[in-house]
């Protein structure tokens, strides 16, 4: 499996598993009176959200982000549906281009 694609999974794993623990352990935990929940989902969350880092950080070059870019990128693990918007819009690499003046 290649790194870009490793990147698209992990990216997707990790907005909905930001989504399960805003939408149903955190209400299980404080309307339910279940705690076990965010204490499953939680950790599960956490591992993802290393993985989107770690993985951002190394396919940027291969995808062709600049510093500004991979900046957003990452910023984007700490909102719950921005990732879907990196793996969507960001994941294909950057085009090539020829310099000025050849033909």
């Amino acid at each position: 499996m290649d790194i870009v694609r490793a990147f698209r999974l992990v990216s997707i794993a990790e907005a909905v598993s930001f989504l399960v623990l805003l939408l149903v352990a955190m209400p299980l935990k404080y309307m339910a009176d279940m705690p076990a929940a965010v204490s499953l989902v939680g950790p599960i969350h956490g591992v993802l959200f290393i993985a989107y880092v770690g993985v951002a950080v190394i396919v940027r070059q291969q995808l062709g982000w600049n510093m500004t870019r991979t900046i957003l990128a990452l910023g984007a693990a700490v909102l719950p549906v921005a990732p879907f918007f990196v793996e969507r819009h960001w994941t294909k690499p950057a085009p090539v281009t020829e310099p000025a003046g050849r033909a």
